[in-house]
């Protein structure tokens, strides 16, 4: 019998809606049961989110399972906070993180229930200081540890508030900012390993963790982290996608159109899967003919997820890489970006070319591409292959060249 899904709409999604993946489940929950610390790596849209919050209802009748959202943060102060907040569903642990932030709620007039969760988050930051968080975080560790269960910590976007706390507004590494990272994730590093075995931590996020660890020259602080990459779908679980949520909408899938779409993706990205299913259906409820066959898919990928929409979708890729890069080197990697996409492929002669038009001061441009090089592989944009780099994805090549091409000439052509 065909199985049925129901659309994402981006969001991350759990139990009968979560798809495949079946096998990733099983390493995680196998190196969780080991007692391993897990670094979640992959692509943006891959479904890391979705991933943990399966991983978190599979696990809740032998875990006290904790998902921490880091995509605000600022300081370490912050992430404190939301680990704490993490607590309240929990009556025990929570009661006693109370004790241990008394100072935070003691000019409290009336009951911490009647806070909103905003409310105490702000009480209990104001408890914060950047010469006590340290102690108080400890502190929280040592009360996870003594849970009746053991923890696991889903740690979400920790890379992008360490990257906020590097760089700050205008995107400056400097000595006092890495001191604070340094100081930040030792700290995590020292519980991690304090706590062994009682305490397991899944770090993940929306930009690669190496790439911005290593601008600072702390990579050595997560690799006691094991990386678990999170690949994309193959076609086959692609287009099993495809056909389930067709089956769920009144889709009729003829002459193999689902293997089509899945085909032209390239890199089969879930969301990216889910975009397209949803450009299709939306075509045959305004037609009034739910059949969609294979010679249709071009069209609704050059007009829709290409078209407006889909490009609003995808400016995220955008947005992400120039907060990991900054301004400065930011232009350089739309540049290489763009060749890439036009051509087809980054020979090394055209990768050297492209140097020639950019100085950075007291920066080496080398240094600056092997940087922006090293990001675009950790989170995949491009792929190293036999006659150069190559976009993974079809939909983020094609995409990119439908935005930055038009006016792109080929380094290698300029000058003729």
């Amino acid at each position: 019998m065909q199985r049925t899904l129901i659309q994402a709409h981006g969001n991350w999604v759990e139990g009968e809606r979560f798809w495949n993946r079946e096998h990733d489940k099983t390493i995680m929950i196998e190196k969780l049961d080991e007692g391993a610390h897990i670094l979640l790596v992959a692509q943006r849209r891959m479904g890391k989110t979705s991933l943990m919050k399966e991983v978190m209802r599979l696990l809740a009748d032998r875990y006290t399972c904790l998902f921490i959202d880091l995509q605000k943060a600022v300081t370490a102060e912050d992430a404190v906070v939301a680990i704490s907040i993490a607590l309240k569903p929990h009556t025990g642990l929570w009661n006693k993180t109370k004790n241990l932030f008394a100072n935070a709620f003691s000019a409290l007039v009336g009951g911490i229930e009647e806070l909103s969760l905003g409310e105490i988050g702000i009480k209990l930051r104001a408890g914060l200081t950047a010469s006590n968080w340290r102690e108080k975080g400890a502190a929280l560790f040592a009360l996870l540890a003594e849970s009746d269960q053991p923890v696991v910590l889903m740690i979400d976007e920790v890379p992008l508030m360490v990257n906020r706390m590097l760089k700050g507004e205008e995107f400056k590494i400097t000595t006092e900012r890495m001191a604070k990272v340094d100081e930040f994730m030792s700290w995590l590093r020292e519980n991690s390993i304090a706590h062994q075995g009682k305490i397991r931590i899944v770090l993940s996020g929306s930009i690669g963790f190496e790439p911005i660890l290593r601008q600072a020259g702390l990579s050595a602080t997560i690799n006691n982290f094991h990386p678990f990459d999170l690949k994309p779908w193959d076609e086959a679980t692609a287009a099993g996608c495809l056909l389930a949520l067709a089956a769920n909408y009144g889709v009729d899938f003829r002459n193999g159109a689902e293997t089509a779409m899945a085909r032209r993706l390239g890199c089969c990205i879930p969301h990216h899967v889910q975009m397209f299913f949803s450009r299709v259906y939306d075509r045959c409820k305004r037609r009034g003919r739910m059949e969609f066959y294979p010679d249709e898919v071009e069209e609704i990928y050059e007009s829709e997820m290409l078209g407006i929409r889909g490009h609003a979708e995808l400016t995220h890729y955008e947005e992400r890489l120039k907060l990991v890069l900054g301004p400065e080197i930011f232009t350089l990697a739309l540049e290489i970006l763009t060749e890439t996409a036009v051509v087809g492929c980054l020979s090394r002669a055209a990768l050297h070319a492209l140097q020639k038009g950019y100085d950075f001061g007291e920066r080496s441009v080398t240094s600056a591409v092997e940087e922006i090089i090293r990001v675009l592989e950790h989170d995949g944009y491009l792929k190293l292959a036999a006659d150069g780099y190559r976009f993974e994805s079809h939909l983020l090549q094609d995409w990119w060249k439908k935005r930055y091409g038009f006016f792109h000439v080929p380094v290698l052509e300029r000058g003729i």
